[in-house]
Parts: structure tokens; sequence; C-alpha cells
């Protein structure tokens, strides 16, 4: 009944001119309300940051910057606390959503960074990591305003190794606010049993012609040789043929396994390889999560968001309905169904 009411949704909306959806229709986020957390200690954030800053036009109060020496992997509670601090303290009212531009840090104990500076450190959870996480208020959220609804900042990391890839992933996200192209949204149900525990919230494969969208939900254990790319979701540790898929600007693209949120471990597949293929936002664990749903992004709650306007950021944000493990990555801006 939930599959239905939630596809019902996104053809209903779909279904829905602009001009007739009202005031109260959702819309996303805006450049004002971002903040954008720079290291000084890096060279590749400050470039990065100052790029993102002039092509979204980044008031600059917004832009925060802080010092973080030999980007660890994981901070320890007493050193993210303090940088928490230090964050708030130059962030205003308006602020519902922060970027941190760089790749590492990127967990905090058992934590995900970008987790533990929205909903809060739990560190009880690294008693056993997969036990049930604390539920997240945003999620499935009609929420315009994450700050000033549930008092949580909804945050994503920019990653930096590259300067070069990073703008490119800017770009991206920057033009998928220019037009609506015709796209697929791609769900896998893979042979990998254990990693295909959302695929119960695939929706089914239809087209929705008025977000110019075909929707193929698919028992395959992988796609190759399309370029029209807009969501792709599956179940593996190692997602193979990404070199020959085109991913469309604003696209998201995630894989449920143990730890795709240690982005610089090669035990698995790490998201980052999500960004480098062409997608404009990813997420993946910190921590073995076992394979809870709700640890993931629920296939239809992303979907029916994203459709409705909301950003990258927002719709992940959103579909997560247990985040405390996962670590958001891309560009938070990027949002091609917003008109």
């Amino acid at each position: 009944m939930r599959l239905f009411s939630l596809l019902l949704a996104v053809l209903l909306y779909a279904a829905i001119p602009a001009h007739a959806q009202g005031p109260s229709a959702p819309v996303g986020l805006s450049a004002n309300q971002l903040a954008v957390i720079v290291n000084d200690d890096e060279p590749n954030s400050v470039e990065i940051a100052e790029y993102y800053r002039k092509a979204r036009a980044i008031p600059a109060a917004n832009m925060v910057h802080v010092r973080i020496p030999n980007r660890p992997r994981k901070l320890d509670a007493e050193q993210f606390e303090a940088l928490k601090a230090q964050i708030d303290s130059k962030l205003g009212p308006n602020i519902q959503a922060v970027l941190m531009v760089w790749t590492a840090p990127y967990a905090v104990e058992c934590n995900a960074l970008t987790a533990a500076y929205t909903m809060g450190l739990d560190t009880s959870l690294c008693a056993n990591s997969c036990n049930p996480s604390k539920p997240s208020p945003y999620f499935n959220s009609p929420s315009r305003q994450p700050m000033t609804d549930f008092k949580m900042r909804i945050s994503m990391q920019m990653p930096t190794e590259s300067v070069a890839a990073s703008k490119a992933l800017i770009d991206r996200g920057v033009l998928s606010g220019f037009a609506v192209p015709t796209a697929t949204a791609y769900f896998l149900q893979t042979s990998d049993v254990a990693r295909s525990s959302r695929a119960r919230f695939f929706p089914r494969s239809i087209t929705v012609p008025q977000k110019k969208l075909t929707i193929k939900t698919l028992q395959a254990d992988s796609i190759e040789n399309v370029s029209d790319i807009m969501i792709y979701q599956t179940g593996r540790d190692f997602v193979p043929k990404l070199e020959t898929l085109k991913f469309l600007p604003g696209a998201l693209a995630d894989h449920l396994t143990s730890v795709g949120g240690d982005l610089l471990s090669t035990a698995q597949m790490s998201s980052l390889k999500w960004l480098d293929a062409g997608a404009t936002a990813s997420y993946g664990t910190v921590s073995e999560p076992c394979n809870h749903w709700q640890k993931f992004p629920n296939s239809n709650v992303l979907l029916v968001n994203y459709l409705r306007g909301n950003t990258a950021i927002e719709a992940y944000w959103k579909s997560v309905s247990w985040p405390t493990q996962g670590v958001f990555i891309g560009e938070p801006l990027a949002a091609p169904y917003r008109h």
C-alpha cells in the first residue's frame, strides 16, 4: 500500500502544471540558505570553495573558514564537537544547510560526519553498528526549512581529491537547473540478495511524460552503454561497467553496501566512484550498517522529492530514515525538476 501511495504521489504531482501548484508547492533550498565550510589547511578546499561561491552566487557571509590539518579520515568525539561549535558559531538563523568542501574527514567514531553534524553524534551505536539508529524527523518530510522546522541543518560534503573533477561536478549541478532533459531512472534488483533489501521500495516501470522521465526497474546485476541516467540505484559491493555510462546533469546514484561511504578505502567501491563516473550526488555508509533498508536511500521517497523540485541535498536527506552512518556527497543545490 505504501509503495502504491508513493508512486501515485509521483504521478499526481507530475500531472499538475507548475502554475497550478500554488504557493505551498515544495521548492528547493536556495544559495542564501546554504553555508559553505572551507578547510584553510587544504589548498584544494580553498580553490574549489571559491569556484563554488561564484558558480552559485553564495553570499560572502555564508562562507565559513576552519582549519583541519592533515586530512584525517576520522575525527574523535572531542575533535568533532570542537569543529561543530566553531562552524555553528558563524552561522546565522537563515542557514538551513551546510556544505563541507573536503573529502576527509568523513567519519566521526562510527558515525558519518554529515550525519553527526546534522543529527548529533551518537557514540552508543558504535558498540554494535548493526543496531537500529536514531530516526530522522526529516525523513519523507514536506519541510522546506529543516533548521527552522526540526533544528537540523542538513549537510553534504563536496570531495576535493581533484580540483578539475570538483569544478566539473559543480558545473553539472549548475547546468541541471537550466532544462529538464529526457531521462531514465534505473532501479536494479541484483543477484546479491543481502544488498537488495530496499528493492521492495523500487517503483514499477512506468513513464512520467510530464517530467520526461522513464522509470525502469530491472532484475539485473548492471546496466551498460546507456546515456540518459538521472537516477541509478543498485545493490553491489562493486558496481561494474560505470565507464560505459553517461549521467545527466543533476543525476543521483548510490549502491547499497556496507562501507561505500568509507570514501578513501578500497575494501568496497567508494561512493566517490559515482561522482567520478558523472553523477552529481551520492550516498554511502562509513561503518557496517548491516542491510537495514532504513540506513540507505528509500527509492520512492528519493524519486518523489526530486521530482517535486527539491534539491539534491534535500531529496537525499529526506530519503534516509536512519542516517547516522551515512555520508552525503556531491553538489547540494542541483535541482533538475525545480521548474
